[in-house]
């Protein structure tokens, strides 16, 4: 397997032991932990793999639909133009204009949510969110599981704490 790449700032402080927690793993700082290559092209291999399923294919269909809609369009430009004069009219106190504007709000993104292509295009963001927290709790549990097996240990790793 690859080395680890250590950054210089790294290696100055490898003589001096790490922090560690409670159970007493290693402590790291974000910008001290590099990934390994291997695994890095890895996860760029992951990312082209998930860019060919149906899931974001739909999703990228729906939204260049969503852009050429004009009326999609138009509405989302007043849905921005009432959200900045709620805040507009929020700092001067005015409640009466924050509640109309509000009212007016929710008819435009009742009128929006009702057309057929946003629903189509929001179940595609929906199912896609699906897909990569399921990749992201698939990856999760193996390495849990993994790290539990290789420390010959059933403890779980949330009793660990700092």
């Amino acid at each position: 397997m690859g080395e680890i790449e250590v950054s210089q700032q790294s290696k100055e402080t490898q003589s001096q032991p790490a922090a560690k927690s409670a159970c007493g793993v290693p402590k790291f700082e974000a910008a001290e932990v590099l990934v390994r290559e291997d695994i890095m092209q890895k996860a760029k291999h992951l990312a082209e793999l998930i860019c060919t399923t149906e899931e974001v294919k739909q999703y990228q269909e729906a939204e260049k639909l969503i852009q050429k809609h004009e009326h999609v369009q138009k509405t989302i430009a007043m849905l921005k133009k009432k959200q900045k004069e709620i805040v507009a009219f929020e700092s001067f106190n005015n409640t009466a204009m924050v509640e109309k504007i509000e009212a007016e709000l929710d008819a435009l993104q009742d009128e929006i949510d009702n057309v057929p292509l946003v629903v189509q295009f929001q179940q595609s963001q929906t199912d896609v969110n699906y897909l990569l927290q399921l990749i992201m709790s698939v990856i999760r549990d193996s390495v849990s599981e993994k790290i539990n097996v290789e420390a010959g240990r059933a403890e779980d790793p949330d009793s660990c704490s700092d």
